[in-house]
């Protein structure tokens, strides 16, 4: 991928971006950002995406981006190589998807509840200790919540759309497993499988005891973390909490499992959940070739088989929802004159106009040098010949 798509990736997920938080208003009379602007700019279906909503979010783009002065706007164009009508085209893409999506739910009896959208919004407001931290981060974001709301409803339709069309779609062989196990492998090798007994912070003196008694052999570890462990979930399982490349543990806990060799139990480890004694059950080396997956450990077999069935039901769902689009006839009308966000990208140069701007400038330094030392070279033969 060259220089230059990747700049322009970058600018498409900017807006892209900021369409996903909500960012711009979906109505005229929601955003009041940009001046009335008329008629369609196209329609999917017998629904139609007006003008103004495309505008409306371009304008809320830029005022949240600080970029309403023309030349701000003009240089951020050409930083990311696209003019205005690329940028309403991808603005326009977006909104055609977003329309595709909620006729392809209607059509399949999809729904998703404001219960289901208010559980949602309130798991995100938990992370913030207090309203007005919640608003802040909102304002931040440059969205209000009734916007958010929105942008989370979008995708758990579209979660659940997914899930109903790609029901069907085959899982992963055992063939295709094991091609992916085999590249897998060595990146897995290394990994540590481990079990904990957990103990609050305040108990120090009862998780010493413990401690001990495993290593005098009074008691085994998994039947310690049984007895002991406040980490019911693990101590089912005589404290075993997996991989962990499969998991993620607190820093703490990673760090005394990295200094463990198979089979060791550490001393007293704290963190914020409380005290560990921590024992390293498995290391995993991967072996030269992978010809087989019962030489890879059974999770990471499980891991992979979840990935590519999710990758399976993702091609799924994207050729489904293609072929819905394709019958709906949608269509983008040309860009009409006039819009506020319209400007004359001529004086904006990019950076791929200065770099060729910069090999024009060196190609002619190296002519002028080239017939320079040419010129030098003839006055000199002249003169020997001379002589």
């Amino acid at each position: 991928m060259n220089a230059t798509n990747i700049a322009r990736i970058a600018g498409v997920a900017a807006l892209s971006a900021a369409c996903v938080l909500g960012l711009a208003a979906c109505s005229s009379n929601e955003s009041g950002s940009s001046a009335s602007v008329g008629g369609i700019a196209a329609t999917v279906g017998d629904a139609e995406i007006s003008e103004q909503t495309v505008t409306d979010y371009i304008q809320t783009f830029r005022e949240t981006q600080s970029l309403n002065e023309e030349d701000a706007w003009g240089e951020w164009m050409a930083q990311y190589k696209m003019d205005p009508s690329e940028v309403r085209s991808e603005v326009i893409d977006y909104f055609v998807d977003k329309e595709v999506v909620k006729q392809a739910a209607a059509q399949n009896n999809v729904e998703v509840s404001d219960d289901e959208v208010n559980e949602q919004v309130d798991k995100m407001k938990a992370n913030y200790s207090t309203d007005e931290a919640w608003q802040e981060a909102l304002d931040e974001s440059g969205t209000t919540e009734d916007q958010y709301r929105d942008s989370v409803r979008n995708a758990m339709l579209e979660s659940k759309l997914e899930d109903v069309v790609s029901a069907d779609a085959e899982g992963p062989s055992d063939d295709e497993v094991l091609e992916m196990a085999q590249t897998y492998a060595s990146a897995f090798s290394g990994a540590k499988r481990s079990s904990h007994i957990l103990f609050s912070s305040d108990d120090q003196s009862k998780a010493q005891e413990v401690l001990d008694e495993i290593n005098n052999g009074s008691i085994s570890f998994e039947d310690a973390a049984e007895q002991y462990s406040t980490d019911t979930a693990s101590a089912e399982n005589g404290g075993d909490v997996g991989w962990d490349m499969l998991n993620s543990f607190v820093e703490d806990y990673t760090t005394a499992l990295q200094g463990l060799e198979e089979g060791q139990v550490s001393d007293l480890v704290t963190s914020d959940y409380g005290i560990h004694i921590i024992k390293c059950t498995q290391v995993f080396t991967a072996p030269e070739t992978v010809t087989s997956l019962d030489q890879v450990p059974s999770e990471l077999v499980d891991y992979i088989r979840d990935l590519l069935s999710s990758q399976n039901k993702k091609t799924a769902y994207e050729d489904w929802l293609e072929d819905f689009q394709n019958g709906l006839n949608v269509k983008k009308e040309d860009m009409p004159s006039g819009l506020p966000y319209d400007l004359d990208m001529s004086k904006y140069s990019t950076s791929d106009d200065e770099s060729s701007e910069d090999s024009t400038d060196e190609d002619a330094e190296d002519a002028e040098d080239s017939e320079a030392s040419s010129s030098s070279e003839t006055s000199a033969s002249s003169e020997t010949s001379a002589s």
